[in-house]
């Protein structure tokens, strides 16, 4: 346990009817209980048992700060593992100034950023993606990403990477007590058992590995960009799906000259629409640096939502349309969206007609992926921007382009780039390890690299750590917690 006493206010900044003051370490109790009285007249408080409400009153000497609610717990049955305050006061930036300050000048000093949960982490109270977790709990912005730190926090993650590391413990305890008989040209550890074990843990790896793109776009948001020529109802549709006028719509071309970005949430998922500049040709310095932003947001998007417009020529669309499809990648996905069908029915069969045989799509389904070369199969909406039409079965097929049900299915979804990293390089680690028993390797080297991807494993939970991996990680958090 640290030998220091922290305080913070952890509410965000800003006027509230209620608002919490934190204090953490071995003074907590000595230092409440300089400042809190249980009346006006300042009736003397004592702290006993191990946890407890109290009303009462906040004094700077004779003057009274505020009338409050004091929360106190007893370590180590708490957040941080250590004596604890929490102190529930009036809302007022002036009352948590004043009582902040108060704490400081009867002996504890400023939290930093994350301070509270790196003490829980320290004193053993959570492991390191546990703590992880409480950041990204805090900034969940819909129910997938409010699960998915949820389950990180309940330690399922950490559950299956510490059974990974123990198997790899015994085998690598055994192939090292090798090496204390290697005169003898003794094998403790059965080499078969352990390919077996490692190709299992290079699946499980695999499959978390991969669950990271899924992952990592729920809990930012699933960036989609809505893409096309100028003046086929881009800016329309995003304040369609929006429900709000957010980008400024006009029949003159290259009105939007700068990507327009804003969120929806769909079937509890963050969907972050981009609407960017329209594609054409053009000599406007300007209007030039917006298409080039466009073609950089398409590049980033995972979900790309291609804009036409089946009122103007489908021949010279299809330029346009190709310049975009050849910059998709094939871990994107591509909804081609048939705009003002409303307009003329028959046309606009026409027009998609004429688009799917110019760009090479085989027609069935509804989302596709590109690029068309892979011979994916593929298809688009039609829709009426400005009428609403087609609307509800685009929200619907961005929700099954994410794949939603993948995450329901899964035990474990990987949503943090740091454990991303380390489950490649364990992944890299085990396959030299495998290459090694396949080729008869020392069992010197064979317990190098098997200590190598446990260390990267360890690194996750934080078995293994280091200052700046900590201080990395808890300068993200806000101040409080």
């Amino acid at each position: 346990m640290t030998n220091d006493t922290i305080a913070a206010i952890s509410t965000p900044s800003g006027q509230g009817a209620i608002a919490v003051v934190r204090l953490s370490g071995p003074d907590s109790f000595q230092i409440i209980q300089s400042l809190f009285y249980r009346s006006a007249l300042k009736r003397p408080f004592t702290i006993s048992g191990a946890s407890g409400l109290h009303h009462g009153w906040i004094f700077s000497g004779e003057r009274v700060i505020d009338e409050v609610i004091i929360s106190h717990y007893a370590a180590p049955k708490t957040y941080t593992g250590e004596d604890l305050i929490e102190i529930s006061c009036h809302g007022s930036p002036y009352i948590q100034g004043e009582i902040l300050k108060l704490l400081i000048v009867a002996g504890a000093r400023m939290a930093k950023p994350g301070e509270f949960t790196e003490r829980a982490f320290l004193n053993g109270k959570m492991d390191l993606t546990q703590a992880e977790a409480v950041a990204d709990l805090i900034g969940s912005s819909g129910a997938a990403s409010h699960r998915l730190a949820i389950d990180q926090i309940r330690g399922g993650f950490s559950s299956e990477l510490m059974v990974i590391r123990g198997h790899l413990l015994n085998f690598v305890t055994l192939i090292e007590l090798e090496l204390d008989f290697s005169e003898e040209d003794v094998e403790f550890a059965d080499r078969t058992r352990l390919k077996d074990l490692i190709n299992i843990i290079l699946n499980k790896i695999s499959s978390l590995v991969s669950s990271f793109d899924l992952g990592n776009a729920i809990k930012s948001g699933v960036p989609v960009a809505i893409a096309g020529e100028t003046n086929v109802g881009k800016s329309t549709l995003l304040n369609a799906l929006l429900r709000e006028d957010k980008a400024i719509v006009s029949e003159i071309a290259g009105t939007t000259r700068d990507s327009i970005e804003d969120c929806i949430h769909l079937g509890g998922i963050e969907f972050r629409f981009i609407d960017t500049a329209g594609i054409r040709e053009t000599s406007d310095t300007i209007e030039t640096i917006g298409i080039d932003r466009s073609y950089r947001q398409i590049e980033k998007a995972r979900i790309i939502l291609l804009v036409t417009d089946v009122t103007q020529d489908s021949e010279s669309s299809l330029r346009w349309i190709r310049e975009i499809v050849a910059r998709i990648r094939e871990d994107q996905q591509l909804v081609i969206l048939y705009n003002k069908a409303d307009v003329d029915v028959e046309q606009a069969e026409v027009f998609q007609k004429k688009v799917e045989e110019g760009v090479g799509f085989r027609v069935s389904g509804v989302g596709f992926r590109v690029p068309a070369s892979a011979g994916m199969t593929k298809k688009g909406i039609r829709i009426s921007a400005k009428q609403g039409d087609g609307l509800k079965e685009l929200e619907e097929e961005l929700l099954r382009l994410v794949n939603f049900k993948a995450l329901e299915d899964s035990s474990v979804v990987v949503t943090n780039a740091r454990h991303y990293e380390a489950l490649t390089k364990a992944q890299t680690a085990l396959f030299r390890t495998l290459s090694g028993l396949n080729m008869g390797t020392s069992s010197d080297f064979l317990s190098q690299d098997i200590r190598e991807a446990m260390h990267y494993l360890g690194e996750i939970t934080g078995q293994i750590s280091s200052d700046e991996i900590l201080g990395n990680i808890f300068q993200h958090f806000c101040i409080g917690k």
